[in-house]
Parts: C-alpha cells; sequence; structure tokens
C-alpha cells in the first residue's frame, strides 16, 4: 500500500502495549527475495564460458521491478553485482562493463552508460546506488571512464555525454566559490595555499540505513560526537573501500573504525579521476567548438595536477599518498591508490618508475596486487585483493611503460581466480593474496558482510583479460 498509509498505521498502533513490530512489517512490506544468489556453474566449464553465462543471471529489467519500494527506476537493462548487491552500484559498474563486449554483450555498454546519465539527469550525480537510501552520496566519479569505452565501440558518441559529465562535475565541485584556504564545503577542499582538490562526503550525518544497528554500536564506542563518526562512515561508503585503514587515524595504535578520518583525507584516487573527468570534458568541448569551455577545463585539470602532485607524491618514498588537509601532513600508510595518477595518465615517466619499485617491493602480493600494508580485519586491507584495483594498476603500468611488472600482477591475480574457480566453480568479490601455496588461495575475508558470489567486476575484468592474452613480455598466463 502507499508508504503513507503504512507509516499512518505504524503511528497510530504503536501506541498499543501489545504492538508487535515483526507482525506489523510481515503485513505491510513483501521481503525482496534474491535472485539466483546461490548459482553456482558446472564442473569442468571453462571460466570464460561461466563468465558469459552469468551475464543473464546478473542482468535486470526495469519492466520487472516492483511498483513501491527503494529500488530506483532505470530506463534501460543492467548489471548488478551479484550476492546481497540485487542493485546497480556506481563504481563497480564501469569495471563490470569490461567484460561485455568479449562476452558478447555489447549492448549493455550504451543500456549502462545512458542508465548512468539518466540518473545524473534526474539527481545531479551518480548515487552510490540504485536505492533511495543511497541519494545523498556518490562514489568514485567513473561515468568519464565508462564514455570513454563506450567510445571505443560507437566513435563520436560521446558529444551526447558531454552535459552529463559537466553535470556531474559541478556536483563534486559544489562548494568551491565558498571555500576559505584551509577549509572544506562539501567535497571541496581548499589548501592553504588557495588550490582546490577534493575529498569524500555525504550530506547526511546519521546511521546509514542499510548497516544501521552496526553504525550505533561504532559510535557509542567512542566519546566522538556521533554525527563525525556517523558522516565519516558514510564518506568512506562513498569511497568505495568501505572500511580501509586507509581513512583510520593514523596517530592511534588500535585500528578501530571509530578513528575513522575520511572527512579530513584529500584521496589520491578521487582527484586522479577528477583529474581525468576534466580533461574528457575539455576534450569533447574542442570536439564541440566550445573554446571556452575547454580552456576552462584544461586549466582545471593543470591546477588539480599541480596540486595533487605537489601534496601527494613522496619522491624519497616513490609513491603517492592520500593527504590530511586538517594536520596539513601527508599519510604515512601506502595504499593501492598510488596507482591512480599512472592509470589516467597524470603522473610522468620518473614519478611511475618510482611508483613501480615501491609497489614491486611493498604491495605486490604472490596472488596479485595488495590492497594496503596493513592487516586490520577490513575487506580494504591486506590480505584482499580487489578486480579494480588490479586492472589499475595493471593499466596504470602498461600505460607508463612499466610492461614487465604490468603482465606479472595480470598474471597473479588470474592465478587466484582460476584456483578458486577450479576448487569451488565460483568467482567472488574479493580474494584473499596471502603468502601461501597456491591450492591455498581462497575468497577474501572481513568486513561487514560475509563472502559475496557473482561477482560484477571480477567477471568484467577477468573477461576482458581472458579474450586478450599478453602479447610481449612478463610471464606467460596459463
Amino acid at each position: 500500500m502507499p508508504p503513507q498509509r503504512i507509516l499512518d498505521a505504524y503511528r497510530r498502533e504503536r501506541q498499543d502495549p501489545h504492538f508487535d513490530l515483526a507482525r506489523f512489517v510481515d503485513a505491510h512490506f513483501k521481503v525482496q527475495q534474491l535472485v539466483a544468489h546461490d548459482y553456482r556453474a558446472e564442473r569442468d566449464v571453462p571460466l570464460a564460458r561461466h563468465i558469459d553465462a552469468l551475464w543473464s543471471v546478473l542482468e535486470r529489467h526495469p519492466a520487472e521491478h516492483p511498483g513501491r519500494g527503494s529500488l530506483l527506476p532505470l530506463p534501460h537493462d543492467y548489471v548488478v553485482p551479484g550476492g546481497r548487491f540485487a542493485e546497480l552500484y556506481y563504481w563497480d559498474s564501469y569495471f563490470t562493463m569490461l567484460g561485455f563486449a568479449p562476452g558478447g554483450r555489447p549492448h549493455l555498454l550504451r543500456a549502462m552508460t545512458d542508465n548512468f546519465a539518466d540518473l545524473i539527469d534526474r539527481f545531479g550525480r551518480v548515487p552510490n546506488g540504485t536505492r533511495t537510501y543511497y541519494l545523498s552520496r556518490s562514489q568514485p566519479p567513473v561515468f568519464a571512464l565508462m564514455v570513454e569505452l563506450l567510445e571505443a565501440q560507437e566513435p563520436g558518441c560521446g558529444q551526447r555525454y558531454l552535459g552529463a559529465l559537466r553535470q556531474e562535475h559541478a556536483f563534486w565541485m559544489d562548494g568551491e566559490h565558498t571555500a576559505r584556504a584551509g577549509e572544506a564545503v562539501r567535497r571541496v577542499v581548499a589548501l592553504r595555499d588557495g588550490a582546490l582538490l577534493n575529498r569524500y562526503w555525504d550530506d547526511r550525518d546519521s546511521p546509514r540505513e542499510e548497516s544501521w544497528r552496526e553504525d550505533v554500536a561504532t559510535a557509542r564506542s567512542t566519546s566522538r560526537p556521533q554525527c563525525e563518526v556517523w558522516r565519516d562512515l558514510r564518506a568512506a561508503c562513498e569511497s568505495g573501500w568501505d572500511f580501509s585503514s586507509r581513512w583510520l587515524d593514523e596517530d592511534t595504535e588500535t585500528p578501530d573504525l571509530h578513528t575513522l578520518r575520511t572527512t579530513a583525507i584529500v584521496p589520491v584516487d578521487l582527484n586522479a579521476l577528477l583529474w581525468q573527468l576534466e580533461k574528457t570534458i575539455a576534450r569533447l568541448s574542442a570536439d564541440a567548438d566550445d573554446r571556452p569551455g575547454q580552456q576552462e577545463f584544461e586549466r582545471r585539470a593543470s591546477g588539480r595536477a599541480d596540486a595533487l602532485r605537489r601534496i601527494a607524491f613522496d619522491a624519497q618514498a616513490g609513491a603517492f599518498f592520500d593527504y590530511d588537509w586538517q594536520r596539513d601532513t601527508r599519510r604515512r600508510g601506502l595504499t593501492a591508490a598510488t596507482v591512480a595518477p599512472l592509470f589516467v595518465g597524470l603522473a610522468t615517466r620518473d614519478e611511475a618508475a618510482a611508483v613501480a619499485a615501491t609497489t614491486q617491493r611493498r604491495l605486490l602480493a604472490p596472488g596479485g596486487f595488495a590492497t594496503t600494508e596493513r592487516h586490520t580485519g577490513q575487506q580494504w586491507d591486506r590480505p584482499n585483493g580487489w578486480a579494480p584495483l588490479q586492472w589499475m594498476a595493471v593499466r596504470g603500468f602498461a600505460r607508463c611503460g612499466q610492461q614487465a611488472l604490468a603482465h606479472d600482477i595480470r598474471a597473479r591475480w588470474l592465478k587466484s581466480v582460476k584456483v578458486v574457480y577450479r576448487r569451488e566453480h565460483r568467482l567472488v568479490e574479493k580474494y584473499a593474496l596471502r603468502e601461501t601455496p597456491a591450492q591455498h588461495t581462497r575468497g577474501g575475508g572481513g568486513g561487514e558482510y560475509p563472502l559475496q558470489d557473482g561477482f560484477g567486476w571480477t567477471n568484467g575484468v577477468t573477461r576482458c583479460w581472458l579474450d586478450d592474452p599478453p602479447t610481449s613480455g612478463g610471464p606467460t598466463i596459463a
């Protein structure tokens, strides 16, 4: 029935001393059932064929959506990650889309890109996921990468998305005209020298609807104002790295979740992706003979690159690091985000060579490219490895002339995926890249929920690499 009628009934009936909440929910709501969440391949099915069969399992059709609920309607078909994730997620989708063309579903590239353009048109941003409770935050801005991916299939199509790209940029830069030096407004951080960069944020400072009980418990475990804790939890979700020591206070001995300082950090990968967005807008503006637009976004991109290089690159350590704008200091923890400037083409060859040497020494694991150096029990920390980070590392190192390292990471990751697939006949959300023999490779752990099958971005990255074998250098991928 209409939500307002349910709310009115709840307010009226809860005053009864015999009110039964479970019975009320059962009478007024229908629980959405997960679709094919326990899908498994038959034994001895080749990995590529298994992934291709999964596209139809994970595909959703808007005409089939219920009329009432938290799910945001979309105009076109789309692919969900899998498991508990039964809706569209923003940054997951780019890496999932990598596998569409090799998997015989090129039409989904246009459908998915148009869905994200529609979300930007309706809400002014791409929400974290297509649920009403995700509308207060976004995720890493990869829409420009989606457009670039579609352009490779449909040359010249980028112009139709220029307005949406500009609108997404405006969302991330909301507050740039009011942020004073050394302060932040929403997602905009004005450095002490006046340069503008960005941080993750959420417009709300209450517990997350999807993890209410967990967030209330986290806030109760600290003397910090609860609204600060909840905002930092939400901002970490906008980062896609939920959760990681990357966002924890480095000055405390115990890596507890209540020490999150997400909104105090200028992330290197977020700003690299926004640089890519600005470069894309400048390119498409030039194609449209919009000289003022081209100049504006070239200027923005140049200023962002200079500021990011100045605060994030540590020549002595040979890597890019996040920056704590509140304490005016570079973060100490090395994370996989260090490859983001290489991935988008912002890093110089010398910087890329330094990052290659550092990550080979500190982040290369037997099963692929490690997420961080710390073991905290959080899922975006060691020992877990994630498909999107493997993709950015491989593409980034290859782009900057570090072909051998790129091939090495790719081979190690594919071996991890194949070992688990041969044993368990599934692809999973993340993998534990432990210092153990290959036969002990397994799916990753940690975090707020059990390991999920499916899995969108693992399928996309793996399928792309299976269909595009390396042509030179590096170890052979069996």
